[in-house]
């Protein structure tokens, strides 16, 4: 008999769940050891020039004579854990700030969502141009860049979680015991809200993965000789003929923002319960 704490959720048990876990997975691991096996220098000029893809160059080399496998490894440990901690600090001052003013209501309520109305009114690729412009081209200021406009996302989802939770009988009972308003939202409120959270969170990184390359690839993110996926891209621009230079990166991050969306979609039928409901009924 199968104990039921070694049973997975059905919802990763589906091909698109298990293959996004498996990419993202690998992606991550590449992120965290690549520099410890790639087998050239990402920043070494000493290949010949726009090599093809062959048994000694796998993916072959760009305009200076890179290898552009070992740059394109080395670039997810550039790529993907400026993704990770954008998502992270988004969803943690997204989720405070729609918390507070969810709960709270009123006039808090109304100077917070008038602030994150404010930033969402922008499209976020200008929005985030013109703050990445201002601030200099860099990666730190790219990450800065990106945060200004994703964490509104998580105020709106949060602040619309806690409206319908703040009345509910079990969070009034809270009030009335003596809990103060931060233990309420933390005891009460915060086990409800995890959820879609997590489920915006793992779908935001794709996102963000393609915001930060987006800034990169324009000239406001990593700079050269940075081996970041963006900017590897935007280097390829200049040799359309040579086409791995920019197929490769282009590939990588395509298959991290599938992943990374394939996950997302395994959460969500996960921690929706409408969402189990209508996939049974249509079996």
């Amino acid at each position: 008999m199968t104990r039921r704490w070694l049973r997975i959720p059905s919802a990763w048990v589906t091909p698109l769940g298990v293959i996004g876990a498996v990419i993202a997975a690998f992606w991550i691991v590449v992120a965290f050891t690549a520099q410890f096996w790639v087998p050239f220098d990402p920043l070494a000029q000493v290949l010949p020039r726009l090599q093809a893809p062959g048994i000694d160059t796998l993916m072959g080399t760009d305009a200076l004579g890179r290898d552009i496998f070992s740059r394109l490894m080395t670039g997810a440990s550039v790529t993907i854990p400026l993704a990770l901690m954008l998502v992270v600090l988004s969803m943690l001052v997204g989720t405070l700030i729609g918390a507070i003013a969810g709960y709270f209501g009123k006039w808090v309520d109304e100077v917070l969502m008038r602030i994150t109305d404010l930033v969402m009114a922008f499209p976020t690729v200008i929005l985030a141009m013109v703050v990445a412009a201002a601030l200099g081209p860099s990666l730190f200021n790219a990450v800065i860049a990106a945060f200004v406009v994703s964490w509104p996302q998580y105020a709106r989802m949060t602040r619309s979680i806690v409206l319908g939770l703040r009345t509910q009988n079990y969070v009034m009972a809270g009030r009335l015991l003596g809990f103060s308003p931060f233990k309420t939202l933390r005891v009460d409120v915060a086990p409800n809200v995890v959820g879609p959270i997590l489920v915006l969170a793992s779908l935001d990184v794709g996102t963000a993965i393609l915001l930060l390359s987006g800034l990169s690839f324009l000239g406001l993110g990593a700079q050269p000789p940075t081996p970041e996926w963006g900017s590897m891209i935007s280097a390829a621009m200049a040799n359309f003929d040579s086409w791995w230079i920019g197929v490769f990166p282009g590939l990588a991050i395509l298959t991290v923002v599938m992943a990374f969306n394939f996950v997302g979609d395994s959460l969500r039928d996960i921690f929706d319960p409408t969402s189990q409901m209508s996939k049974a009924g249509a079996r």
